[in-house]
C-alpha cells in the first residue's frame, strides 16, 4: 500500500463526495433507488480501480462522513458507508496479483485475481444490499399489499366498470411479494457490473489502470461455487416467510449473474461466425419480451461456468497478455 500524495487524497475525497450525494438522491426519489445507488458505485470504483487501496480507503471515509452530514441521522451516514464498501471491495479484488508461479505457471507473469470469484463476491454483496434495504423499509407482506391496493385503486378510477376478482388479487400480492426482491436483486447486480465495465474503460482510457484490460466474453464467467447458492436459493423460496424473501433476494442476484455469463460466453462461442451480429441481435431482443430464451441464456450460464486468469508480464519481462483457463 503506496504512501497517498495531495492528488490522490483529493480524487479520492471528490469521489467519495459524490458517491454520497448520489446515495442522497437515491433516497430523495425512490423510484430511482437502484439506478443512483449503482451509480454511486462508479466513483469510488474508478478511484479504486486507478489510484489503489488508500485514495479509496479515503473515498469511502469521506462518503461516509458527508451522508452523516447532509442525511437526516447517522444511520444514513452508515447506510451510504455499506453502498460505498462494496465498490470499494470489489476493487481491491481487482487489483489483486501474485506471481503465476504460485499457480504453476511461468516465473516471467503475473496472475490477477479471476473475474468469476469478483462476480461471485459481487452477487453476494447485492443480495445483502437488497436484504438490508428490505429490512430497513420493512418489506413484507403488508408492504405490498398496500401497493397493489393503491395499484388497483388508481386502475379502478380510470376504468370504474373494471371489476377484479379478489382471488386473483391475492394471488397477484402473493406473486409481486417474492417478484420486487428477485428483481432489485437482477438489477442492482446488472448495475453494478455495468459500473464496473465503464470504470475499468474510463481508467484504461486515463491509463491509470492497475489491472489489465481483460477480454470480457472469454473472462466472465461465474464461479462453480456459486451454483450451489443459487440452487440453496431455489429450495429455500419454497419455505415461505423472512427465509423466502431473503432466498428471492439472493436468487435474483446470482441468477443476473448466471445470465449475464451466459451472454459472455455466446458472444465467445460466436465469434468468428458469419451469423454472429443478426442472431446475437435476435437473442438479445427476444430475452426482452419472451421469458423461455432467458432461460436457455439463464442454462448457459450454469453450464460454463470456469476461471479465466489474466496472467501479465513482469515489468521487466516481455511476454505478451494471455488468458489461462483452470
Amino acid at each position: 500500500m503506496k504512501k497517498l500524495n495531495a492528488k490522490e487524497l483529493g480524487i479520492g475525497a471528490l469521489a467519495g463526495l459524490t458517491a454520497a450525494l448520489l446515495v442522497y438522491g437515491a433516497t430523495v426519489q425512490p423510484l430511482l433507488f437502484i439506478l443512483f445507488g449503482a451509480l454511486s458505485a462508479l466513483p469510488i470504483l474508478i478511484v479504486g480501480l486507478g489510484w489503489g487501496n488508500m485514495a479509496v480507503i479515503v473515498a469511502v471515509a469521506a462518503a461516509g462522513i458527508v451522508g452523516t452530514i447532509i442525511g437526516p441521522s447517522i444511520y444514513f451516514g452508515l447506510f451510504v458507508l455499506l453502498l460505498t464498501l462494496i465498490p470499494a471491495w470489489l476493487s481491491h479484488l481487482a487489483n489483486l496479483a501474485r506471481p503465476a508461479s504460485e499457480l504453476g505457471g511461468p516465473d516471467n507473469l503475473m496472475a490477477w485475481y479471476p473475474l468469476s470469484d469478483i462476480m461471485l463476491h459481487l452477487c453476494g454483496l447485492a443480495a445483502v444490499v437488497i436484504i438490508v434495504a428490505g429490512a430497513v423499509m420493512g418489506y413484507g407482506a403488508d408492504l405490498v399489499g398496500q401497493v397493489v391496493d393503491a395499484y388497483i385503486g388508481a386502475m379502478s378510477q380510470q376504468s370504474p366498470d373494471l371489476q377484479l376478482n379478489p382471488i386473483a388479487i391475492a394471488k397477484m400480492k402473493s406473486l409481486m411479494l417474492y417478484m420486487i426482491p428477485i428483481a432489485w436483486g437482477m438489477i442492482w447486480v446488472m448495475m453494478l457490473l455495468a459500473a464496473y465495465y465503464v470504470a475499468t474503460r474510463i481508467v484504461a482510457a486515463s491509463s491509470h489502470n492497475l489491472r489489465p484490460r481483460e477480454d470480457i466474453p472469454s473472462a466472465l464467467r461465474m464461479n462453480r461455487n456459486a451454483i450451489f447458492v443459487f440452487l440453496a436459493a431455489i429450495v429455500a423460496i419454497f419455505f415461505g416467510g423472512v427465509l423466502a424473501l431473503i432466498a428471492a433476494a439472493v436468487l435474483g442476484a446470482f441468477g443476473a449473474g448466471f445470465i449475464v455469463s451466459g451472454f459472455a460466453s455466446l458472444h465467445y462461442r460466436t465469434r468468428g461466425k458469419d451469423w454472429r451480429l443478426p442472431v446475437l441481435i435476435i437473442c438479445y431482443l427476444m430475452t426482452f419480451v419472451l421469458t423461455l430464451p432467458l432461460f436457455i441464456i439463464l442454462v448457459l450460464g450454469l453450464y460454463d461456468t470456469r476461471k479465466a486468469i489474466s496472467l501479465t508480464p513482469n515489468k521487466d519481462a516481455d511476454t505478451p497478455k494471455q488468458n489461462t483457463k483452470i
